[in-house]
């Protein structure tokens, strides 16, 4: 749903009866201005029902309804829910509650305690929802009358700051506004003291009735059942422009859709069988063979290609295309799609992955994708791990096919088991599909405690099933330690001492392990424990705890583990940065690229693989120029600018691979305290808050190329800047024929509550899919590239934000 976009729905069409909730009375039952004989009326011991009757147009509709009897308390509660005979498409524009509050205390006699009326539609004619808080008529009984007398809503010039905040109350209950809960505390109290003072200036004098009324996904509008319009066109003297909602607007065309299903019936196959597309009709599939996943098919497109069927079966690329042009709610033709689909080429892996997106609900489509992925290596799988577990939400059933499929291959494999039990138990955090992930990761646990060796029971699928839970241990005692640390008051060094103290005294066990640990990170590596000397925090808000871990073979390996920060926005890209690497080495182009690990453990928590670097900021500070930091490690007097020519081609190199990638992803804040060097050359990129093209800074260059790592390859005009131009360009061309990979991919995201996708995943996408210029062929992609690097690099804008971000750095 775009931002333009309004839905809602319209009483008419609402097969539901109407029901509401009589929650409670608030307000003293003696009224003050009684006399005291009136007062002696009522006793404590009252018990109280709620009459609500429906009246349409003034006239009573149905019968009365009753709710139970209450005790008289503060507030006095019934907390039912009322179920009417009336529905929603019966009611009319004047339709109104009447609600009595009834004493049946007194012997024989029934008192009204008091009475109100609710109009069921606002001035707007839209159907009110939520809790609405009614003031009752004292002695009087609900007139359901049009021009009642007992209206239940508080006069204007009676309206005071409490009915302000209780409506705003309303839409906070809601979900229309924001949820703080540190913020709603306080609020929450405030609103406590602003009734207690509205109660003493009032006396106390008025009785409420606590009412909830049905609300639906989206607003519902007043319409009369058989009505064509929403509301008549008003005439105004004055030209302006009138909004008329056309009821016949997205439905299909009778005649169009008749004309279809006899182009697409059973019978009609057997002429299809042997029919050929002309040199212009060949002409026109291939165009729309190379569309991107992203775009819908035309009317015409569709038909085509369903015409055709026959004689595409032997592209493999027309599959997807063909299974979009399928009517999927008509049997006969989704049985002879699914026919031919088993009789297809073979497709590749990136459409076996467009089958698996939310666009393809048949279970047999989706069965047949998986097929696909059984033949993957390992290693490829691994490579669409996080989005196959994505795609576990647009299966219709808990047990999948996908879902044993991952299982399966993952008991076959520790690494894939250690990756898929972390990407699953992230998304138990999701209230929407806690409950399916719960049952997978179950099936997945016994599937795992199943695993012998050579048929013998030996518990080894239960030891690697611990090993695992093992991870989670660890992650959680971390984060005992992390908050011990930030309650520490001082400098960064004081919270350094408490983290070594911690893990030599307290959490001593951390530092020897009774049983080494898979690295969560790299399963491969075995940790024994956490050495505190070398474990350090650092210098920043969340304070990120820096450890230095013993591995099994006597080596060492330092992680970043990081709470109060969702990793899983940064696991995405640095994921398609070691794909883009993979796809790129596998035509032999090597950038050395530095695609770190990272791994989030839960929505707010997660490990980063430490890689030593210094951040092109420090090196420009303690060296002026990065050609003087690289001369301290690879110095070279033949070598150009003093250092040697292996060192100089590498930082070309993934200079190159790290401004395609990055322009390609639309990554954002950009700065040189997140653009890091490596001693032998490799400078690369961290922390993406913003991707997608989103950035916080104005007019930000289509890549960050700035002028020092030019000047590091000689200037604008050296033989070095061309080559990194040439590697570009190069790069650039080689993932755009890996285009469909990477949206597919994207789009099974798309449900992943990733900040800068979950937004608005549709355009996200198509953001992506407008950086690979598909429309352009190798040759213009070339000169479109090169005119990008260009204007980064004369971009003086860009230079100032730069000094403005140190000044910050610097007071920060």
């Amino acid at each position: 749903m775009t931002g333009n976009e309004f839905r809602f729905f319209l009483s008419c069409d609402i097969n539901l009866p109407v029901t509401f909730r009589v929650e409670a009375l608030e307000g003293d039952l003696q009224d003050p201005s009684n006399s005291v004989e009136d007062s002696k009326n009522w006793s404590p011991t009252s018990e109280l029902y709620v009459e609500c009757a429906l009246y349409i147009d003034g006239v009573l509709f149905g019968l009365t309804t009753r709710t139970r009897l209450a005790a008289i308390e503060k507030p006095c509660r019934w907390n039912e829910l009322v179920t009417l005979s009336a529905k929603y498409r019966d009611l009319t524009a004047n339709a109104q509650l009447a609600l009595t509050v009834w004493d049946v205390s007194r012997p024989r006699q029934e008192v009204a305690v008091g009475g109100a009326t609710l109009r069921l539609f606002n001035s707007k004619k839209q159907l009110k929802t939520g809790k609405q808080k009614l003031r009752l008529w004292r002695g009087c009984v609900g007139d359901g009358a049009i021009a009642t007398s007992t209206p239940g809503k508080v006069p204007k010039t009676e309206r005071g700051e409490l009915e302000r905040l209780e409506k705003l109350l309303n839409k906070y209950e809601r979900g229309q506004l924001e949820h703080i809960p540190w913020l709603d505390k306080l609020t929450m109290k405030a609103m406590e003291l602003v009734k207690e003072e509205e109660s003493k200036r009032s006396g106390g004098t008025h009785l409420h009735l606590i009412v909830d009324l049905r609300t639906f996904e989206h607003p519902v509008a007043f319409q009369e059942l058989g009505a064509h319009l929403l509301m008549q066109s008003p005439i105004s003297p004055c030209n302006e422009l009138v909004v008329v909602w056309d009821p016949e607007v997205g439905r299909q065309n009778p005649c169009e859709n008749k004309q279809l299903k006899l182009a697409r019936s059973v019978t009609r196959g057997m002429i299809d069988r042997d029919m050929k597309p002309s040199a212009n009709e060949r002409k026109e599939i291939q165009k729309i063979l190379k569309y991107p996943p992203t775009r819908n098919l035309s009317g015409e497109e569709r038909q085509l290609l369903w015409k055709f069927r026959f004689s595409l079966m032997s592209e493999r690329r027309a599959l997807t295309k063909f299974l979009r042009c399928v009517d999927w709610s008509d049997a006969q033709e989704a049985k002879q799609a699914v026919d031919l689909m088993r009789r297809w080429a073979k497709i590749d892996i990136a459409d076996a992955l467009e089958l698996l997106s939310p666009l393809f609900e048949s279970e047999e489509v989706r069965a047949y994708a998986v097929t696909v992925l059984e033949r993957a290596e390992d290693e490829e799988l691994h490579c669409y791990l996080l989005q196959l577990v994505q795609a576990l939400r647009f299966e219709r059933s808990d047990k999948s096919r996908l879902a044993f499929f991952l299982v399966l291959r993952a008991v076959q494999n520790f690494d894939l088991a250690s990756f898929l039990r972390w990407y699953i138990t992230v998304e138990l955090s999701d209230p929407s599909y806690a409950k399916r992930f719960y049952s997978i990761y179950e099936i997945f646990e016994d599937s795992m405690m199943k695993i012998t060796v050579n048929g013998r029971e030996d518990c080894v699928g239960e030891k690697m099933w611990q090993s695992l839970v093992r991870q989670t241990e660890l992650t959680a005692q971390l984060c005992t330690i992390m908050r011990d640390v930030k309650n520490v008051r001082g400098s960064t060094q004081k919270k350094i001492d408490k983290l070594r103290q911690l893990l030599s005294g307290l959490l001593s066990e951390l530092t020897y392990f009774d049983e080494p640990i898979p690295l969560p990170l790299d399963p491969t590596i075995l940790i024994t424990g956490i050495i505190p000397g070398e474990s350090s925090i650092f210098k920043s808000a969340l304070h990120p705890l820096r450890l230095t871990f013993r591995t099994g073979g006597g080596a060492k390996c330092k992680v970043i583990f990081k709470k109060g920060d969702d990793l899983r926005q940064d696991q995405l890209v640095v994921q398609l940065v070691s794909l883009m690497d993979r796809l790129l080495k596998s035509v032999n182009l090597d950038l050395h690229l530095t695609p770190y690990r990272v791994l989030a453990t839960a929505q707010d928590e997660g490990l980063v693989e430490f890689i030593p670097s210094k951040s092109l900021a420090q090196v420009l500070s303690e060296h002026k120029t990065i050609v003087g930091y690289l001369q301290q490690f690879h110095p070279d007097e033949a070598g150009p600018f003093g250092i040697s020519a292996t060192c100089l081609e590498t930082f070309v190199k993934s200079c190159a691979g790290y401004c395609v990638i990055m322009y390609i992803l639309g990554v954002g804040d950009r700065h040189l305290d997140n653009l890091l060097l490596r001693d032998d050359g490799r400078l690369f990129h961290v922390d993406f808050g913003f991707i997608l093209g989103r950035d916080p800074k104005p007019f930000p260059p289509p890549m960050k190329l700035c002028k020092e790592m030019v000047e590091a390859m000689g200037g604008a005009e050296s033989q070095h800047y061309g080559r990194f131009k040439s590697y570009c360009c190069e790069a650039y061309n080689i993932l755009r024929k890996s285009s469909n990979l990477i949206l597919n991919l994207f789009h099974l995201m798309a449900g992943a509550n990733i900040p800068d996708i979950a937004s608005d995943p549709e355009k996200g996408i198509l953001k992506l899919q407008e950086k690979f210029r598909l429309d352009l062929d190798d040759e213009e992609a070339v000169q479109f590239f090169q005119s990008l690097i260009n204007d980064s690099v004369s971009a003086l804008f860009p230079q100032m934000v730069e000094t403005i971000h140190r000044w910050a750095q610097y007071w920060r």
